[in-house]
């Protein structure tokens, strides 16, 4: 269809042709619009110039979070217009008129303000335009800013596309992800990380659970950043809470997709999501799947004293290393959300899956003794790395129509993960030398780990709409049982037989159940000014068993109990004329981080032939106050948010290495100095810092995203008798270009200076990465190209400088990887162009 119109002629047509335009937008954004709520909107809409009032005119009222379709008004002969029974919330507002120039706003319903007045706005008249096809789409931000939250969109997020959990969070202000997966939030990485609210067994870069680099992105529709979070949360993760939300399908018929990535050096990865929707029963079901390899060297130097004032000795040790690591990861899902009469719905939802990681690495060894002859092994290390992971969950959701606000929802369900890990180590004397090879080691750990839970929370409006009370109760339990077989190789002529030594083999067992209960109050306190305050109490109750292995009954027990309580709260002043256009918050909050039993466990497990980490049962909780003072201000469309905040803890866990002269001694001279790592309660912490955020279109077809943060850290190590600080910054930056309506290229690039360890520091390192992508058949499939640290400078460096012991060590991963993908839209035949940008909705998406 090709026009050629003015707007006098346009207004013959214009009702046809607007309801056409509207009907176009609400197909791709769904139609599944929920208009159950205690707010409205009313205004009027005006000529500019003229004054005249603007009839019959479309008012489209679409979430800011995610531009999904809400309701739409239109003006009656006077211009006026009004919205009722609408959600609370945060809203884009968007005038459709053929005879003007579009026209936004955005405004924000809550508690104390459920109705919003946009009285005598004014449209500018279009000029002659000559129209060939007409397709209205919605557009969803990467980034949603709020104050305390960030929500970010991944299906919008190139940079994920074949890559996991860990990759997405790459692109998150705040965040910062080294090479390890582990994940930390303004310095530390004491963060909760959870899936659809839930716990889920995830393990931020330690033993013990599915990590975040296993975690398929081609998963998540959404992750949700909540960096000082009430007492309606957990209690632990004083960095703040992390909440991965997965795909969910919610229209009538089939929808979800099918992708596939390939990787440059053998990486592939694919993933099959599906939902049908019949009746009151949506039904869901879908696969992920992930095999790939990564290339891996590495160095390190360590320089320690020995003996004694008399006699001292200086050791310096080297490694170089050069391995491979293969990731298998496969994942079935399979869910049913019911709705039940009386505004009732009940899902269930069952997850297995297993992962495989086959980790080889080849060390040349050397070894220095107060500067003498340099002797030189070669060293072998390989695990083979077994897991089996079930997720379940049910949930229950109650809402009352005669009493809007009014829910009470239940949830449950569990973890269980089965895990075998053999780790051998080989160390051989070099060809030609007069050396003894050292006898090879395995170690046969196990792991049975179970995780359930249980909530209730009930939300009541209360009287006049003056606010809500919220209250709930939560039963967590964490149980592990495990072993830990330790064997010599019985002669170098047999590498692959070994004989156990009970003197180093143990089981144990450990047991953590923790009830909570909560209550939050939020209450408006004038025209512009709101707050909420709670309450949180956790007991926790920990307990555990170590048999076997000679020596580590002296070592403490695991058995610990603590009743403690969190408050939280928050208070808002709004300056701007519409409620959520200028903002200023000021929030406190209470939390703690709970030492994982594998921190506790005092299990030797050795990472390389020279190195090893011992858990230390004395550990305790630490407790943190966290404060934030927050400013955002909406202007147009660009968001712009900056804090300010301070986080003090105290009793504060540090990962510490110190050389363990007793088994260098006994293992000989030729076997190297050999180190340990342990985690102790060193003192305080202190990071004081500001953070900066824009979102902003530079043009119709660039919008960028920029974030830096910079704040000081300090360590009080009282345990060690140092008080260290530095200064820590952070820059990430993302731009999406829209090159042509079907083609779409990000890129983005993260930078973070070195940062501070309880004895040395953390080197810089960063990032950037490329990706573009093509739609293609309507909008029915897509075609990326994704190039991860195109630059090849993403690295991991680390320094130890004590008294005692200085070491310096190098990790490179294989990070440049090119990534092509394909994802097809399963019942994509029946939207209009416009469908990826919703495709979370339906089930699929882009993300992988």
């Amino acid at each position: 269809m090709k026009l050629f119109s003015t707007p006098s002629t346009l207004i013959h047509v214009g009702r046809s042709l607007r309801m056409w335009a509207v009907a176009s937008l609400l197909l791709p954004l769904g139609a599944a619009a929920q208009t159950a709520g205690p707010g409205s909107v009313s205004g009027s809409l005006k000529e500019d110039g003229t004054g005249n009032p603007v009839p019959f005119s479309d008012v489209l009222l679409l979430r800011a979070a995610d531009s999904t379709f809400v309701a739409v008004a239109q003006t009656n002969d006077q211009g006026a217009f009004k919205a009722a029974y609408l959600p609370l919330g945060i809203y884009l507002m968007r005038v459709q008129d053929l005879n003007y120039k579009p026209l936004r706003r955005r405004f924000t319903l809550t508690e104390a303000a459920p109705a919003a007045q946009l009285q005598g706005l004014k449209l500018t008249a279009a000029t002659a335009t000559k129209l060939s096809e007409v397709v209205v789409t919605g557009q969803k931000a990467t980034v949603v800013e709020e104050l305390g939250k960030r929500v970010i969109n991944v299906e919008k997020d190139l940079g994920s596309v074949g890559g996991t959990a860990a990759n997405v969070l790459q692109n998150v202000p705040s965040v910062s992800v080294d090479v390890n997966g582990t994940v930390s939030m303004r310095g530390t990485s004491n963060v909760t990380i959870l899936i659809d609210g839930k716990p889920a067994g995830v393990s931020n870069g330690n033993s013990g659970g599915q990590r975040l680099d296993q975690i398929p992105a081609s998963r998540i529709a959404q992750v949700e950043v909540i960096t000082n979070p009430s007492a309606k949360y957990d209690a632990s993760g004083g960095g703040g809470v992390i909440n991965l939300i997965t795909k969910k399908g919610t229209k009538a018929g089939t929808n979800g997709t099918a992708a596939l990535n390939v990787g440059t050096g053998d990486k592939y990865s694919g993933n099959l999501n599906l939902s049908r929707k019949v009746g009151k029963a949506t039904w869901s079901a879908g696969y992920n799947g992930r095999d790939v390899t990564y290339q891996s060297h590495g160095h390190s130097e360590q320089t320690a004293l020995l003996g004694t004032d008399t006699a001292p000795q200086t050791v310096r040790t080297t490694q170089v290393g050069a391995g491979s690591e293969v990731h298998r990861n496969h994942n079935v899902r399979v869910g049913v959300e019911l709705e039940l009469p009386k505004s009732q719905t009940l899902s269930l939802n069952v997850s297995p899956g297993k992962e495989v990681n086959l980790e080889g690495e080849g060390q040349e060894l050397t070894q220095q003794t107060n500067y003498g002859a340099v002797q030189r092994a070669r060293g072998r290390q390989d695990l083979d790395v077994q897991v089996k992971i079930l997720n379940y969950d049910g949930s229950y959701r109650r809402t009352w129509a005669e009493h809007k606000g009014r829910e009470l929802t239940a949830n449950f369900g569990g973890v269980v993960i089965d895990a075998n890990v053999p780790v051998v180590q080989r160390q051989f004397a070099e060809a030609g030398s007069a050396q003894v090879a050292q006898p090879g080691t395995r170690q046969q750990l196990s792991l049975l780990g179970n995780i359930q839970f249980g909530q209730v929370d009930y939300t009541h409006p209360l009287a006049a709409g003056k606010g809500r009370l919220e209250m709930g109760v939560k039963l967590e339990r964490q149980a592990q049982k495990g072993a830990n077989e330790f064997g010599y190789a019985s002669s170098e002529s047999r590498p692959n037989d070994f004989q156990d030594d009970p003197t180093r083999s143990l089981t144990y067992t450990s047991e953590q159940v923790v009830p909570a209960a909560y209550v939050t109050v939020q209450r408006p306190l004038g025209p512009k000014w709101s707050a909420q305050a709670g309450l949180r109490s956790e007991y926790t109750i920990l307990s555990g068993t170590v048999q076997g292995g000679a020596g580590i009954a002296q070592r403490g027990s695991l058995n610990q109990d603590y009743l403690n309580f969190f408050p939280s709260a928050t208070i808002n002043r709004e300056f701007g004329k519409d409620p959520g256009q200028n903002r200023l918050q000021f929030s406190y909050a209470r939390r703690l981080n709970r030492p994982n039993f594998m921190q506790q466990l005092p299990l030797a497990i050795y990472q390389d032939p020279r190195s090893y980490r011992l858990g230390n049962p004395r550990l305790r909780a630490e407790f943190s106050h966290n404060i934030e003072l927050g400013h955002q201000l909406n202007l147009g469309q660009a968001t712009i948010t900056s804090t300010v905040f301070a986080r003090i803890t105290t009793n504060s866990i540090q990962r510490l290495r110190f050389v363990d002269t007793l088994a260098t001694r006994l293992a000989g001279p030729s076997a190297g100095l050999v180190t340990a790592e342990t985690f102790l309660n060193v003192g305080r912490t202190t990071n004081l810092g500001a953070e900066l955020s824009v979102n902003q279109p530079l043009a119709k077809w660039w919008r960028l995203n920029t974030s830096t943060s910079l704040y000081r850290a300090q360590i009080a190590t009282n345990g060690i008798g140092t008080n260290r600080q530095a200064l820590v910054g952070t820059l990430r930056l993302t731009n999406n270009f829209t090159i042509r309506p079907t083609l779409d290229v990000q890129l983005s690039g993260n930078l973070r200076s070195a940062s501070l360890t309880a004895q040395g520091r953390q080197l810089a390192q960063g990032q950037m990465d490329i990706a573009l992508r093509q739609r293609l058949f309507s909008d029915r499939a897509a075609l990326t190209l994704r190039v991860s640290d195109l630059l090849n400078t993403q690295q991991y460096r680390s320094e130890i400088a004590t008294d005692a012991l200085s070491s310096y060590r190098y990790a490179k991963d294989e990070s440049r990887v090119g990534w092509l993908g394909f994802t097809w839209y399963i019942g994509a035949s029946k939207a209009k162009p416009g469908r990826i940008e919703a495709a979370p909705q339906g089930g699929g998406g882009f993300g992988g």
